[in-house]
């Protein structure tokens, strides 16, 4: 497909940030405020906190799995109508979830509909945001301000859920939901997509899309049965029915749903390989993955969600554990990490104008890794609240300036009509890291035998691990010019996204 793409207006540009930052917002708020709740829903919708805890697991999962076609779609829809219809499926789910009066309405509502509609909805953010500002300080100033409302959205779930939970009712969290979807899709009349040519939509590869969803379903969802089985020997037996396949103490059942992801994504990639060879549209082309500084690149995204999610997980667990406080005092206690992402995101762009994306990144695990030591080395149970601030803070400051930069570097990696495959893909990997950090997390606090704390101490310094490993891959992204071009605006000169030049 030609480019013939052209930047929409500067002032154009600006006024769709609004609401792209709100939709990421909302989705990242959505995925964190119903942990605070799950007692609450149980109890009204005569269920158990299993069933409910079911209906989240299943809209991580739809997420997960449909993020990548989801994408794909924005090439043959378009990115705004791709957006705006995410957000009406999106707004349906939350209202059916407000009016659910059992849990099977609950999960049709909350984990499909909300599902689907944030898989359709979060790629075009990411796309559009990069073809609509050509130029990398540009991208990371905006990337910011979303980076932080992915941020904010995901610290802030359980105090707002929290917050609203017990003054109102745990519907009223949805009823918010639906009134910002609302707001977002009045606003979204003001974005202006940059033009693009009369070519062919690409075909969907329906195969394709069937095959990497069914993957990324059984691979997130084996993360997510750790929780219950464990990540390497089996906490309980593992049935099917009434027989046991994997009894207590035998390999953990989580690699048995992992095995299958992974065998789906294999026959993904042959599938998509052969289809290549013929000629035909695919969902996901393989040459997204013969660029290193990319391929890094997603590597730092994955690691980054893992260690943001898995760390929330720790404190949150560890406040309420441990200090016994409740979800509104919890929520309160992660302010000083909102602060830091958000005062980290705002000053994006000021810091591509300075520095090259690749030294933003690795300064990034760096202080992340400093505030993970502080709190390793200050809080004590029960201790006070000046002993969190330090860590917390700067591990606020570091994922905010890093989630930014990774963004910046996977996204100005390729042309815009790589846009929808690699924003899906980017998101994808996303996912996978939130999953396989709560679940490394949860695993650990189960499994180890420690007199109280420990087990916390334990799973933070596997945090802190993940950490320096990120920087490692870090400081692996090449740099120098010409290792990356980045062609949003044609017929300018490739550039470097790992300079701020």
């Amino acid at each position: 497909m030609t480019d013939t793409t052209r930047p929409v207006a500067a002032e154009s540009a600006r006024k769709m940030i609004l609401p792209l930052a709100l939709a990421q917002f909302i989705a990242s708020y959505a995925a964190t405020n119903m942990n605070v709740a799950i007692s609450a829903i149980a109890k009204d919708l005569n269920t158990n906190v299993a069933g409910v805890q079911t209906a989240i697991t299943l809209f991580t999962l739809t997420m997960a799995a449909l993020m990548i076609p989801g994408s794909k779609l924005t090439d043959i829809w378009g990115r705004k109508r791709c957006f705006v219809g995410g957000l009406i499926v999106y707004g349906i789910g939350g209202l059916l979830a407000l009016l659910a009066f059992g849990l099977p309405l609950l999960i049709i509502g909350y984990s499909l509909l909300e599902g689907v509609g944030s898989a359709l909805m979060i790629p075009p953010i990411y796309i559009l945001i990069t073809v609509a500002f050509p130029d990398v300080k540009s991208r990371a100033k905006y990337f910011g301000v979303v980076s932080g409302a992915a941020g904010l959205g995901a610290a802030a779930g359980p105090l707002i859920g929290g917050l609203i939970t017990s003054a109102i009712s745990w519907r009223a969290s949805f009823g918010l939901q639906v009134l910002v979807v609302a707001w977002i899709i009045l606003l979204a009349r003001k974005i202006t997509e940059p033009a693009v040519s009369d070519a062919r939509p690409p075909r969907f590869d329906i195969t394709g899309a069937v095959l990497s969803a069914a993957g990324l379903f059984f691979l997130v969802l084996g993360l997510l049965q750790s929780r219950t089985y464990g990540f390497f020997v089996s906490r309980t037996d593992f049935k099917i029915g009434s027989t046991v396949v994997i009894p207590k103490g035998s390999i953990s059942p989580v690699w048995l749903y992992v095995a299958i992801g992974v065998i789906f994504l294999a026959w993904f990639f042959l599938h998509v390989r052969s289809a290549e060879r013929k000629g035909r549209d695919v969902l996901l082309p393989l040459r997204l993955f013969h660029k290193k500084i990319a391929n890094l690149g997603l590597g730092t995204q994955t690691i980054q969600w893992l260690i943001l999610q898995g760390s929330f997980f720790v404190v949150s667990v560890y406040l309420q554990e441990v200090n016994h406080y409740n979800a509104v005092k919890t929520g309160l206690m992660l302010t000083p990490a909102t602060i830091g992402i958000l005062a980290a995101s705002a000053g994006a762009d000021r810091f591509a104008r300075r520095h090259p994306q690749r030294w933003l990144i690795i300064a990034g695990f760096l202080v992340t890794a400093i505030g993970m030591g502080l709190l390793l080395a200050l809080v004590r149970a029960n201790s006070g609240i000046g002993t969190w601030i330090p860590g917390l803070l700067l591990f606020g400051i570091g994922v905010g300036v890093m989630l930014t930069s990774s963004v910046n570097v996977v996204q100005s990696s390729f042309p815009e009509q790589d846009q929808g495959e690699i924003s899906g893909l980017s998101r994808s990997v996303s996912n996978l890291g939130s999953s396989l950090g709560t679940a490394l997390v949860g695993s650990v606090l189960v499994a180890v035998k420690l007199p109280a704390g420990r087990p916390f101490g334990v799973a933070l310094i596997m945090m802190l691990v993940f950490a320096l490993i990120g920087l490692v891959i870090a400081v692996l992204i090449p740099r120098g010019p010409g290792e990356v071009s980045d062609e949003a605006a044609p017929g300018q000169a490739p550039r470097d996204v790992t300079t701020a030049t």
